[in-house]
C-alpha cells in the first residue's frame, strides 16, 4: 500500500464508490461475499487497492493543510511545483492555540513580540501526493486555506 487503508467508517461512507470500484474488477455482490469468506487476504487487498485510489483522488485535489499545536501552526499552501509555509510560533506558554481562549488571544495579539513567524517553501519529492499524505501522517489536516491566505496577504 502507498498510502493507508481507509477505516471502516470511511469506506462506508464510500459504500456506493465501494460498489462500483468492484464492477470495475468485474466483481458482483455476490462475488465479494464469497471473496471475503473464502480468500480474506485478496478481499483485504481489493480494499487496500481502493484505499489508495480514494487517497490518490484526494490528495490530488488538496490546495490546503493546517497543523496546529499548543504554541505553534504550520499553514501549508500545496503549489502546482512546491509547497509553501508560513510558521507561527506563539512565545506565550499560558497561550494555547488549540483552545478558542487561545486562539481568540492570537487574533488580538498576531502583530505582538509573543509572536514569531516564518515562510518557507520546498519543493516536492518525485511523488507530490505522497509529500502530502506525510504531511497529514503528521498531523496536518485538509483546510480551504482562509487562515494561510489571511496570513499571505498579511506578510506581504
Amino acid at each position: 500500500m502507498k498510502y493507508t487503508r481507509l477505516t471502516k467508517e470511511q469506506l462506508e461512507e464510500l459504500h456506493p464508490e465501494f460498489i462500483n470500484f468492484l464492477a470495475t474488477q468485474s466483481i458482483t455482490g455476490e462475488e465479494w461475499k464469497k471473496l471475503k469468506e473464502d480468500s480474506p487476504e485478496v478481499a483485504e487487498d481489493e480494499v487496500d487497492v481502493f484505499s489508495d485510489l480514494v487517497w490518490e483522488g484526494v490528495l490530488t485535489k488538496v490546495t490546503h493543510l493546517e497543523n496546529i499545536s499548543a504554541q505553534q501552526m504550520h499553514l501549508f499552501s500545496l503549489e502546482e511545483k512546491e509547497m509553501k509555509l508560513i510558521s507561527v510560533k506563539v512565545r506565550n506558554p499560558e497561550i494555547d492555540l488549540t483552545t478558542q481562549q487561545g486562539f481568540s488571544w492570537f487574533k488580538k495579539n498576531w502583530q505582538s513580540d509573543f509572536v514569531d513567524y516564518l515562510t518557507a517553501s520546498k519543493a516536492y519529492t518525485e511523488d507530490k501526493n505522497l509529500d502530502k499524505f506525510q504531511l497529514i501522517q503528521q498531523g496536518a489536516v485538509i483546510t480551504k486555506g482562509d487562515l494561510y491566505n489571511w496570513f499571505d496577504k498579511i506578510i506581504q
